[in-house]
């Protein structure tokens, strides 16, 4: 799934603004990325999420960024996420999410 080189590239272009991704990095407007696949919604520590994406109780997989950042607030209801950062299927949104996987 996705290209981890074209990842680098499309995710500086389209989201590094917001999320941070690395071991330790430090939350940004959105949480750390890091460790993402596996963990529920609303999980990553010390990040403030309202209660509609901490309640959601899906564990974060292979298809579920895809669904988020498609479209945010019908996969989470009460998101704070009001911008997807690459709405397009294909490619582009692949390559972005290849290097977040375990």
């Amino acid at each position: 799934m996705g290209d981890v080189e074209k990842d680098k590239k499309s995710f500086v272009q389209e989201c590094a603004q917001c999320p941070a991704v690395g071991k330790g990095g430090k939350h940004k407007t959105g949480p750390d990325l890091h460790g993402l696949f596996g963990q529920n919604t609303g999980q990553a520590p010390g990040f403030s999420y309202l209660d509609a994406t901490k309640n959601k109780g899906i564990a974060w997989g292979e298809e579920t960024p895809m669904e988020n950042l498609e479209n945010p607030k019908k996969h989470i209801p009460g998101t704070k996420l009001i911008f997807a950062c690459i709405r397009k299927t294909g490619e582009k949104r692949v390559d972005s999410i290849a290097s977040k996987k375990p």
